[in-house]
């Protein structure tokens, strides 16, 4: 049966996310310097005297650090863009093709330097291994977030999802039907996947998608590492780091990646599709979090309480991804009806790992990538 996404991936993820990262979530605590007025430690708008006075003291910082975010990644560009104009705050956008561990590496050869990350946007793995790192926050609209997408003192709260997908240029080569299919001719040095997924969370979510549709499963990836490996000795894995323009170019016609992202492709080569395989859907959610050593802490709430808006959610969904406050502005009609009405349809159940799945798989991925495609 053809399953709308957006609910779908939200109730299934919604029942295996608390049991991934609760354990590594610290207890809520009262925090006598966020009473005092610190941004700091501010762990809502009201500990600073309420979003006005937060509006101010971001201005005064008038700057923001944000990091490994790709202008066409959930349309990270026009929200950049907007936020900054909305305050008159300048984004200074680090590395944006980084990882989700390059993030991190950052914030820890920055720390205490005014170029330090001030927020984070990470896959769950990498986010779960450095809580310790996040400062709790609560946005305003932190009630509509469900439980099980957050933790309660707000540490780290899912921001957007999506299905991993195969994005082709149709006009480059055939339809694929499954993803057996790339390891036929006719895509030969045309199959890339995006980045390294020892460190990239979407990469490593296309290994685990050709896991599930070769008969394994999320946690025991041992069948999405053979069929790369075949992929290479067919001659059809490309190790090219994919991006708008070696898609646009034609170097790059079949990527693993995000729907969100496949599909935002679409808007500048109208040749490419999107498919997600049937019996392979697998879905997730990002995580957004402020660094506890953030450089400029009000910036930083600033930038979360955008991100949580209507117009935050609504400019992440224009690009594709799925936010997380999707069923709260249905209900409340604030949701943007045509680009919700126009994401992609799936067939079958979406599989969202688990952390302890997410491990074990990592646990073979480092210990077998490098020996298999080398």
């Amino acid at each position: 049966m053809r399953t709308p996404v957006g609910r779908t991936l939200a109730v299934v993820i919604a029942a295996t996310t608390a049991v991934a990262m609760a354990a590594c979530s610290p207890p809520e605590k009262k925090n006598d310097d966020a009473a005092a007025g610190s941004a700091a430690t501010a762990t809502s708008a009201a500990d600073l005297g309420g979003l006005d006075a937060l509006i101010a003291a971001a201005k005064k910082e008038g700057e923001l650090n944000v990091i490994a975010l790709p202008p066409t990644w959930a349309n990270y560009g026009e929200i950049i863009k907007a936020f900054g104009d909305k305050y008159g705050i300048k984004v200074n956008s680090a590395q944006p093709d980084g990882s989700s561990q390059d993030e991190i590496n950052a914030a820890n050869q920055l720390k205490g330097q005014d170029k330090a990350p001030d927020v984070f946007d990470l896959g769950g793995s990498v986010a779960s291994a450095n809580t310790a790192m996040f400062a709790p926050y609560k946005v305003a609209t932190f009630a509509d977030i469900p439980d099980a997408l957050k933790e309660a003192a707000g540490t780290w709260v899912n921001d957007y999802g999506g299905y991993m997908s195969i994005g082709y240029d149709s006009a480059k080569v055939p339809a694929p039907t499954s993803v057996a299919d790339l390891l036929k001719a006719e895509y030969k040095g045309k199959v890339a996947l995006n980045g390294d997924p020892t460190q990239a969370g979407a990469a490593f979510g296309g290994v685990q998608m050709a896991a599930l549709a070769n008969g394994g499963s999320v946690d025991d990836i041992t069948k999405g590492v053979e069929f790369f490996g075949n992929l290479k000795k067919a001659g059809n894995f490309l190790p090219v780091d994919p991006t708008a323009a070696t898609i646009e170019s034609g170097q790059t016609p079949v990527v693993f990646d995000w729907d969100y992202l496949n599909v935002a492709e679409a808007a500048k080569l109208k040749t490419w599709k999107t498919f997600v395989p049937s019996g392979a859907v697998l879905g997730s959610y990002y995580v957004q979090a402020i660094s506890k050593d953030a450089p400029h802490p009000a910036a930083a709430r600033l930038w979360e309480e955008f991100l949580y808006s209507d117009d935050g959610q609504n400019l992440w969904l224009k690009g594709g991804a799925r936010p997380v406050r999707a069923e709260a502005m249905q209900k409340a009609g604030t949701i943007d009806a045509t680009a919700f009405a126009a994401l992609p349809k799936i067939e079958g159940t979406p599989v969202v790992p688990t952390e302890a799945q997410n491990t074990k798989a990592k646990e073979y991925l480092t210990a077998n990538w490098a020996k298999t495609i080398g």
